[in-house]
């Protein structure tokens, strides 16, 4: 395809469409970072660690136990989402009712244990993990090439993303859930099990991580920083839609997708910082996030 006023579409639409895979990636990481701020109070800096976890057990399931690409999508995030329970019930309940910068600091320890756990048995190079035969191949759509995995991802991330905002919003579950963040005593004298709520909550959103991480094996390398190189890029995107909303979440999330695609081809050597430039503008406009509430 010729070039537009200096402008190649066949690489503009590759860049942007490598913005929707991250930005699907951003929207899930994020979605359950905001998940578990916006109704526990809790900053989950582990969160990387637990979307690497999800992509190794992906690949360990797939090279030692026969665990097809179908089946490790159902349980791999149950089990993330198993172990995130595990560390809300003995790690972070404990301190729940301190400074939320404890579990902020009891998170970011889990993670860096993980990681350098994960380091020591793995080692620190890639693994590959292939993609699916039903999953590849292209798709031709007449002004570029998409390739069926991809497109997958983007797909089922979309799904994932607004049936959770569908359920946090609009259901009866869903109402439940921020009541609790309100007034969790009053949902409490209703008969509701308020401490159950928040564990199955918090399994909920790091089995997000779990899941991203399945996701992400066959398109990145499987490897113990592949979450912490992430992580960052993540809570600035919370920060840009609001700590705490669900919505904002999942619409800033594949936004800042798009705009580091856009960036990488147009000024490529901004790409790496043009979420951190945006967030310092949102923060000096409207420092509670795009679609966050102001205290």
């Amino acid at each position: 395809m010729d070039t537009i006023l200096g402008i190649n579409p066949v690489a503009l639409f590759g860049q942007l469409l490598v913005g929707l895979i991250n930005g699907s990636f951003y929207a899930l990481l994020s979605l359950g970072l905001a998940i578990i701020f916006g109704l526990l109070r809790i900053i989950n800096f582990a969160q990387g660690a637990l979307y690497m976890i999800g992509a190794f057990l992906a690949w360990l399931g797939l090279e030692y136990w026969g665990l097809s690409y179908g089946w490790a999508l159902l349980i791999v995030p149950l089990v993330v989402g198993l172990f995130g329970i595990l560390i809300e019930r003995f790690l972070i309940r404990p301190i729940a009712h301190e400074d939320h910068l404890y579990s902020l600091l009891l998170t970011f320890g889990v993670a860096l244990v993980l990681q350098g756990v994960f380091s020591h048995v793995f080692g620190s190079s890639g693994k590959p993990y292939s993609i699916p035969e039903f999953l590849q191949g292209v798709a031709n759509l007449g002004f570029m090439y998409l390739p069926i995995y991809r497109g997958w991802i983007i797909v089922v991330s979309l799904l994932v993303c607004f049936g959770t905002w569908w359920a946090i919003e609009k259901t009866k579950l869903g109402a439940y859930l921020r009541a609790g963040t309100e007034n969790a005593r009053l949902l409490q004298a209703f008969g509701i099990n308020v401490p159950l709520m928040v564990t199955l909550t918090f399994g909920f959103g790091v089995a997000l991580a779990g899941l991203a991480g399945v996701l992400a094996a066959p398109i990145y390398s499987v490897s113990p920083d592949m979450g912490a190189n992430l992580l960052i890029v993540v809570f600035a995107i919370v920060v840009i839609g609001g700590m705490g909303s669900i919505g904002g979440a999942i619409i800033t999330g594949i936004s800042m997708g798009v705009i580091e695609g856009l960036t990488k081809y147009f000024y490529p050597e901004a790409s790496n910082t043009i979420i951190f430039m945006v967030m310092v503008v949102v923060l000096l406009i409207k420092p509670a996030g795009l679609f966050g509430k102001e205290v």
